[in-house]
């Protein structure tokens, strides 16, 4: 440890220990890269922050046996510094910075926990303090109690270290691994580390996620390479296996540095939806995962693998038969899948490191029971039923894979789609002028994850700011690849004409100079569907079932909103009663679709919405501007068009999205489009049991259980 951790000053002060300029701890996570906290490197100020100024980073120099002084730069910040760098007040989470030294190829590097924190876990704790007197090493052991919602803090207590240890490391003692960055210190016995796993937010922008997946490759090519060269001396060799078998530390090295060297995943989707697979397959019962995670590279979904039954590795397949090792089981079927998932992207760069890749897991595979290992060949034959698996050798022995044909592999849930939907919910105000709101995951097999909520809310102007980064990160936990998932709004009525198909993921004034698509409104990019608050607290009624299946099996037709519409205009001088309009929907066709040119939360439009509403119609489709405009009978012959091409509720989306981007432009919109300016779409389906509230039951045995 203390060859890997260390200290950060002030320029021309790394070699003076009494040298009051003395800043914080840190530690080499891959040669030439030491991560620490933002605070730490935060004492230069502005310009050390973004990355202008140098500092000094003095660490234990293997060649010479003696410490030595190089220079360190930060390269990147969380969170990023503010505006003419100046450094943040009280230093929120993550606060954590990656900073590059010069010429430390030859450090010695700390090993990142592949996995999310898991608490309670012994701890121990390393940094370097001047609060004794003399500038030296500390040392504390402790606990990891727990941590924050939102997975960006821990909790410890024990013998937490002095100040001058924050940007240390926290080690998982059980398993020699670095899950944390030491923080600050509390009340008595009480600390705050941040989790390592608080790096995947650098990942969020591109140029974040090459330099994640940068430090990552080096991290985990340095651990191979050590073990290779000094064995017993390497991190691998120098862990005890917590069971016989298993994904072993010396496994669990060699199979990283592969991955490492593979193209990574583009988001966390992509990886969650391999390891949900293969949980599904090895378990051989329904999954339900009880947290949702956020995996960024591919050995980040190893770690959600093994100890699939709470550390214990063998777990019997039957009564009379052998154990089955579950860990080497799930581990081995996700890479192959990686493999088969990298190799469909078509990658020269890939060819190599997926071959070494093949080679290594046939070799593994023959310690597998037939099942599994036969999974594994066929992944790595391209699907292929008729494959010949190669003879079981020893391990250890060297496999030709001059037959090995790489190749996505087409099985039932790899159909091409999203991970999840990502639901919005937002309740009627509750607070005075505040909305509660929570973001759920709405995944296969009616499977519900929470991911945040804020139950006091924020007024009607905040929630797009507030929803704008729970949202951007649920729809990177949903998008597999070029399937994109749709986003679902739950609204109460009063906010039905709330413009969310406009929403942007960025914030406000970044990327409208670049026509980025991650820039883009949402509903240019993906489906957005608004559904209605209100039909949730009761069960479905039968008009809403046969209206939803008549949209859905088709064909649609369309009918106005409100009767005196198109013709007469907004200003007509009949109204339609509330009685007359419900009587005139309950006689529509099931597979009718109300349309209207005006906002429909208020006025004349919410009155006839709430008709609509209450015959039972799951789609409507609206324009949601206030603005003046005197379109509104081309808006009815268009969207009755719509509605008709369209033929089912499903085939409104690919149209929808057309339009809003062939009118979106501001300087020169699309004439033929124009007529679809903040356009509105409600699908609400009554058969969706992830929205219904759950029943309640009463105490004790279900009927069919005993006592």
């Amino acid at each position: 440890m203390r060859r890997s951790v260390v200290r950060i000053s002030a320029p021309g002060a790394g070699q003076d220990d009494e040298d009051a300029r003395f800043w914080g701890s840190g530690f080499f996570i891959a040669p030439g890269w030491v991560l620490t906290c933002a605070h730490v490197v935060g004492n230069g100020g502005g310009d050390v922050l973004e990355g202008g100024a140098a500092f000094d980073v003095t660490a234990f120099d293997a060649g010479t046996r003696r410490e030595r002084t190089r220079p360190g730069r930060v390269v990147l910040a969380l969170p990023p510094p503010r505006p003419g760098g100046a450094p943040a007040g009280r230093w929120p989470l993550p606060d954590l910075a990656l900073v590059e030294v010069e010429d430390a190829a030859d450090a010695e590097c700390l090993w990142l926990s592949d996995r999310s924190a898991v608490v309670p876990a012994p701890v121990a704790l390393y940094g370097w303090s001047r609060e004794t007197g003399e500038l030296g090493w500390r040392y504390g052991t402790g606990t990891a109690t727990g941590g924050d919602a939102g997975g960006g803090a821990m909790l410890l207590r024990g013998e937490i270290p002095v100040a001058g240890c924050s940007g240390g490391p926290v080690l998982d003692t059980g398993r020699g691994a670095v899950i944390g960055v030491s923080k600050g210190r509390g009340e008595g016995t009480a600390g705050l580390a941040v989790p390592v796993t608080a790096l995947r937010a650098i990942a969020n922008e591109r140029p974040g996620r090459a330099l994640l997946h940068t430090v990552v490759r080096a991290h985990d090519r340095y651990h191979l390479q050590r073990y290779r060269s000094f064995g017993a001396g390497g991190w691998p060799g120098l862990q005890r296996p917590r069971a016989a078998g298993g994904f072993t530390p010396v496994l669990r090295a060699q199979l990283f540095a592969r991955l490492a060297e593979l193209t990574q995943p583009d988001g966390p989707g992509q990886v969650m939806t391999l390891v949900d697979e293969v949980k599904s397959r090895v378990l051989q019962d329904p999954y339900q995962p009880g947290v949702e995670h956020d995996p960024r590279t591919w050995r980040e979904g190893v770690g959600l693998l093994y100890d699939l039954r709470d550390g214990a590795a063998d777990v019997p397949e039957r009564p009379d038969g052998p154990p089955r090792d579950l860990e080497l089981e799930a581990v081995l079927l996700y890479a192959a899948r990686v493999a088969a998932a990298v190799s469909g992207l078509g990658h020269a760069a890939d060819r190599r490191p997926l071959s070494g890749l093949a080679d290594w897991l046939i070799i593994q595979a023959d310690q597998l029971r037939d099942g599994v290992r036969k999974d594994i060949h066929r992944l790595l034959h391209g699907g292929s039923d008729g494959f010949a698996e190669p003879d079981r050798r020893p391990v250890g022995d060297k496999v030709s894979l001059d037959k090995v044909r790489f190749g996505p592999v087409e099985t039932e849930e790899d159909a091409g789609r999203a991970r999840a939907d990502v639901l919005v919910e937002i309740d009627p105000l509750m607070y005075g002028d505040l909305y509660p709101w929570r973001i759920k995951l709405l995944g296969e097999n009616n499977r519900v994850t929470p991911l945040c909520d804020d139950t006091r809310g924020v007024p009607r102007a905040g929630l797009r700011e507030a929803l704008r980064e729970p949202i951007a990160e649920a729809l990177r936990q949903s998008d597999v690849g070029e399937h994109l998932a749709a986003l679902q709004v739950v609204l109460p009525r009063e906010l039905f004409d709330e413009p969310v198909a406009s929403w942007r993921l960025t914030p406000p004034g970044a990327g409208d100079d670049v026509f980025d698509p991650h820039a883009l409104p949402l509903g240019q990019r993906r489906v957005v569907v608004v559904r209605d608050r209100r039909r949730r607290d009761r069960p479905a009624f039968p008009e809403w079932h046969t209206r939803w299946r008549g949209t859905d099996r088709g064909p649609m037709t369309a009918v106005p909103l409100r009767g005196e519409v198109p013709v007469p205009g907004h200003d007509a001088r009949r109204r339609e009663s509330r009685h007359a309009a419900y009587a005139r929907f309950v006689d529509t066709d099931p597979s009718a679709v109300p349309v209207y040119c005006g906002p429909v939360s208020q006025g004349p439009g919410a009155m006839a919405l709430e008709a609509a509403l209450a015959a039972g119609h799951a789609v409507v489709i609206w324009r949601c501007c206030t603005g003046e405009h005197d379109d509104c009978e081309e808006f009815h012959e268009q969207a009755s068009r719509l509605v008709c091409e369209a033929t089912t509720a499903e085939g409104l989306h690919r149209r929808l999205r057309s339009l809003r981007i062939r009118c979106a432009d501001p300087e020169s919109p699309d004439e033929d489009a124009r007529w679809a300016q903040s356009i509105a779409l409600l699908m609400d389906s009554p058969e969706d049991p992830t929205l219904s509230p759950p029943p309640l039951t009463a105490p004790g045995p279900r009927p069919g259980q005993g006592i």
